[in-house]
Parts: C-alpha cells; sequence; structure tokens
C-alpha cells in the first residue's frame, strides 16, 4: 500500500492521564474511524485472545479463566526492562497485524486515527502522516491518574518514567490537542483540526 493509495493516518498520542481515550472518541464522533492499540492488547489478551496461551509459558501464573490477569502481569514486568522487552516483542507484531487489517478494511476512507499510547517511545510514528498529541497540565495529569482504581504515587512514577516528557512530544507533534480546557473547547480543537486535514487532502 503506497502512501497515495491509503487513507491519511493520523497517530494520536499522549501521557498517562491526558485525556487520549476521550479525544479519541471526539475523532470517532466526527466520522474519523479509529485503529486503538490498547483494545487490541485486550482483545489479544482476553477470554480466548490469540496471546493468552504464550504470556502463561512466558510469565506463570499471569492468566486465568479470563484470559490474562493484566495486574499480575504488570507486576511480572514492571521495573524489569528485559521482561518487559520479551513481553514486547511477543506483543508489538501481532498488534500491527490487526492494525495493517484495519488499514486495509479502511482503505477507502479519507483519513484514519491510530491510537498508539506509546508512539514516540517505541518508534511508532513510523508510517504516520500526522501526529496528535493529547496534553494537559501537570496538576490536571496527576489528579485524573490518582483517582484510577489500584493506582498510587510510587506506579504512577514508575509509569511516567517509562514515558517521554508530556514537553518533548508537544514539540515532536504536528498538532496538539490540549484538555486542560472544558470538554466543549477539546471538542471544538478536534473539529477545527479535522476540518483542516480534510481540506488539505481535498
Amino acid at each position: 500500500m503506497t502512501k497515495r493509495d491509503r487513507p491519511h493516518i493520523i497517530g494520536l498520542t499522549g501521557s498517562i492521564g491526558m485525556g487520549k481515550s476521550t479525544v479519541a472518541q471526539m475523532f470517532v464522533d466526527e466520522g474519523v474511524p479509529l485503529f486503538d492499540a490498547d483494545a487490541a492488547v485486550h482483545q489479544l489478551q482476553g477470554p480466548g485472545g490469540a496471546l493468552v496461551e504464550a504470556i502463561e509459558a512466558m510469565f506463570p501464573g499471569s492468566t486465568n479463566s479470563e484470559g490474562v490477569d493484566r495486574q499480575k502481569l504488570g507486576a511480572a514486568v514492571l521495573g524489569d526492562p528485559a521482561a518487559l522487552q520479551r513481553l514486547e516483542q511477543l506483543i508489538h507484531p501481532a498488534v500491527g497485524e490487526m492494525r495493517l487489517a484495519f488499514l486495509k478494511q479502511h482503505s477507502d476512507r479519507p483519513m484514519i486515527l491510530f491510537d498508539i499510547p506509546l508512539l514516540f517511545e517505541k518508534s511508532g510514528a513510523e508510517g504516520v502522516d500526522h501526529i496528535v498529541v493529547v496534553s494537559a497540565g501537570p496538576e490536571d495529569q496527576r489528579s485524573r491518574v490518582l483517582v484510577r482504581p489500584g493506582m498510587t504515587e510510587e506506579r504512577f512514577e514508575q509509569i511516567k518514567a517509562l514515558q517521554m516528557p508530556d514537553a518533548e512530544k508537544r514539540q515532536k507533534a504536528d498538532s496538539v490537542i490540549d484538555t486542560s480546557r472544558p470538554l466543549t473547547e477539546t471538542r471544538q480543537q478536534v473539529q477545527k483540526l479535522v476540518q483542516k486535514l480534510k481540506a488539505s487532502l481535498a
């Protein structure tokens, strides 16, 4: 698939707690098909998922009848770069295949959205035409993350340490969506960007 005979690919990313899922849904509301990398991973690791057996073999005790126990798996790899790398080498190719299938399925659309949490960290920027970074102030980020079930200050800091700093992401972005503002304003930012991209592709 060459760049000319496929949709314009928007890569959506942002650090934890920045409101990326909310913004992704706003793009969907504007008629842009979404491939959600996290949802793909959930599917691969859920009940009957394609990777459940391989993950259990790699990390014994990390799965049950519901598929992968994400908390147990997270505990097995957090703070162990070698274990995390082994897990990623298993997951990334499988997600890549699903993304390719999605691209073929929507090949007639003017643009599609790839929600890629670690777009910069894992060189997911390759093959993306326009990078959108979802961003908010540090206090907004912190307050959003710490209300999540099972989240602690220590875990939040560990996750943040694995992610490129927000300021760096903003610099690398083609567009930034600021979610520190009211939802209506965030939606307006998304609508304007979609209109702008459609106009540039026409």
